[in-house]
């Protein structure tokens, strides 16, 4: 048995329990991930996944794992870049791969896509076998961030790439303080108005501040053994890229 604990937002919860947890939020919230996202970002997280692919620049043939990939966005823009290739839309809650296969793109692109329910700290593939893995708002929901790490490591053939994107901490202290404002009061009061779910989006908020800041989070992706790692900030750091290379 484990005795360990860990953050579920604010809550302190067994780590045994947190995927359970964090499995039931993504179930009541399926259907209505896609407009989460834009109330969480204003609308801005479409213009951080461009920002993501510029900097993957996929190319043609390439394999994606694109974990936490709810809904199947990330693969979608992923593939269109490549021009041919193929995704794997991997994620812990079978209800968001329901959705995502429902998009015009997944019907679309059927031939170059699977989708698979699996968990970050423990992928049900081969070592060496993706060319990029991918996770985007997703590596602070997992219980164990630096296993999710190990584990794309393992993954990814020796020249892959690893591409985090997620909400993260704004370098000035004032402004921070501002969007921490508009966090805890504006995002769970909009949750209640278009999801009628208060509490997910609560909890959504709580986990973005007890996320690891942006130069923590690149020594744990170095101490998965990713060299060339780097970081960019998306608009004043409300959300960051860290990208790695398995050498």
């Amino acid at each position: 048995m484990n005795d360990k604990t860990t953050h579920f937002g604010s809550q302190t919860v067994p780590e045994d329990d947190k995927a359970g947890m964090v499995r039931s939020l993504f179930s009541d919230v399926a259907n209505k991930y896609d407009i989460m996202n834009d109330v969480m970002s204003v609308g801005i997280h479409r213009i951080w996944k461009e920002a993501m692919m510029d900097w993957l620049a996929p190319r043609a043939g390439q394999k994606l794992l694109d974990v936490a990939g709810g809904t199947g966005d990330v693969s979608f823009k992923f593939l269109k870049r490549a021009g041919h290739g193929h995704a794997t839309v991997c994620d812990l809650t079978e209800g968001m791969l329901v959705e995502g296969r429902k998009r015009a793109e997944a019907d679309a692109m059927a031939d170059s896509l699977d989708w698979v329910v699996g968990d970050a700290m423990a992928l049900p593939f081969e070592d060496n076998t993706f060319d990029v893995y991918t996770i985007s708002f997703g590596i602070r929901n997992v219980t164990r961030p630096q296993e999710a790490l190990n584990e794309a490591y393992r993954v990814l053939r020796p020249g892959g790439r690893l591409m985090v994107l997620e909400f993260s901490q704004l370098p000035n202290p004032m402004m921070q303080k501002a969007y921490d404002a508009y966090s805890f009061n504006v995002i769970p009061r909009m949750g209640q108005l278009i999801a009628n779910d208060r509490d997910s989006y609560q909890y959504l908020v709580e986990s973005i501040r007890n996320f690891p800041d942006q130069e923590t989070f690149l020594g744990m992706v170095r101490e998965a053994g990713f060299e060339q790692a780097k970081y960019r900030n998306l608009t004043m750091g409300i959300a960051a890229l860290h990208s790695g290379w398995k050498l």
